[in-house]
């Protein structure tokens, strides 16, 4: 990619308000951070200190502020955007792009369209919870979408549930991206796991948490070991539900925690689960096929999106179902052919579609549109 120096196209001052700073979202924002680096923009993240995006940034060469917001709305709300909107008038950017709901929410409270406002929910917050607390949540942002100049969504999926909710606003879809090439690199790495590889490895990255679903594949488990006594199960991450599904967990499930690099793991397995109960397009699949893995992933918000045409059948399933998880994960590990040709076939998907390099175009291309700079490079047309 051309810099902005090399290209003519003058700089931009971006600032990415982030909550949380770890998980899927803290990846998607290092990585737009790095593509935004070398445009030669100035780059500043808000982020909470001390989390695995703030050290990321850092490591990148970004600007990187401590902004203490917690994940939930509370009696801290004022104080963190009263913080935010400081730090937003000593940067001076010419674009915030908020990341997930609370910093969407104090961003969009502390700016009111002032500044140029990118909104970015990965996954809305509403699906979260229920009753009361869930219309609260969607009235807020048919509301804040006023203050919005555009709404990016990983997912047309994720858009459309936007739009049931009555969230009225200027959209762009733009997928999700990985680094391809890391993830590919490498041959399979049985080394990460302990004890014996006697029998198949099943793989489950992502947050320990409701969202992610890690209880509904342990509700599962007994119906996969029924069939196959010798299966593994590996959970990485962690999260608050880690210590509930230790405790409900057999001894053939292991607990990785977090670690710095998933690759190692998806290269391990010999098949990637995520039950997801909501997502807007989760990053662990599209990581699992870059490797060249096959998936089984619960039917939410960008999972068919992120398929390849017909794998659907063989890899998608309802959220929280664990019978047919376990069907599912069952035909695979059944079938060792199966799963080579459906790996091979999800690499070249990822690789043809879902490369970050693509994300990071298509996103520069909106802060070009808002912010009023002429595009002197060819970029793909994003959809809206």
């Amino acid at each position: 990619m051309q810099s902005s120096r090399e290209s003519g196209s003058p700089s931009l001052t971006v600032l990415h308000a982030v909550q949380p700073g770890d998980g899927g979202v803290a990846r998607v924002v290092t990585d737009l951070v790095r593509a935004q680096l070398a445009t030669g923009w100035r780059v500043v993240v808000a982020c909470p200190p001390g989390t695995p995006l703030d050290a990321a940034v850092r490591t990148e060469g970004a600007e990187a502020y401590p902004w203490r917001a917690g994940r939930d709305p509370g009696p801290r709300l004022v104080r963190e955007t009263r913080d935010l909107a400081r730090l937003i008038r000593d940067v001076r950017p010419a674009l915030v792009h908020a990341h997930s709901a609370k910093a969407g929410l104090c961003a969009r409270l502390a700016l009111r369209g002032r500044i140029p406002t990118v909104y970015q929910p990965h996954a809305w917050s509403f699906e979260a919870v229920e009753g009361t607390v869930a219309a609260l949540a969607q009235r807020w942002e048919r509301l804040a979408a006023r203050w919005t100049r555009r709404i990016i969504c990983v997912s047309d999926a994720e858009r459309r549930t936007g739009e049931d909710a009555g969230v009225r606003a200027a959209w762009s879809v733009i997928h999700n991206g990985v680094d391809v090439a890391r993830f590919a690199a490498g041959a399979a790495d049985d080394a990460v796991v302990d004890g014996p590889a006697d029998g198949p490895l099943v793989v489950c990255v992502g947050r320990l948490c409701r969202q992610k679903g890690q209880d509904v594949l342990l509700a599962a488990w007994p119906a996969v070991l029924g069939e196959f006594p010798t299966a593994r199960l590996v959970l990485v991450g962690d999260g608050p539900d880690g210590e509930r599904l230790r405790a409900a967990a057999p001894d053939s499930v292991r607990f990785a925690g977090a670690v710095d690099d998933t690759a190692p793991w998806y290269r391990a397995a010999d098949l990637v689960v995520l039950p997801s109960r909501w997502e807007g397009m989760a990053l662990a699949p599209l990581e699992a096929m870059a490797s060249g893995r096959p998936v089984v992933v619960s039917d939410v918000d960008g999972a068919r999106e992120s398929l390849p045409p017909g794998h659907e059948p063989l890899c998608l399933v309802p959220p929280e179902d664990p019978a047919a998880l376990a069907a599912a994960v069952g035909r695979l590990l059944g079938g060792p052919e199966l799963r080579r040709s459906l790996g091979h076939r999800a690499h070249e998907h990822v690789l043809s579609r879902f490369d970050v390099r693509r994300t990071g175009a298509a996103v520069a291309d909106v802060y070009r549109e808002l912010a009023g700079v002429r595009c002197t490079e060819h970029r793909e047309p994003i959809s809206q």
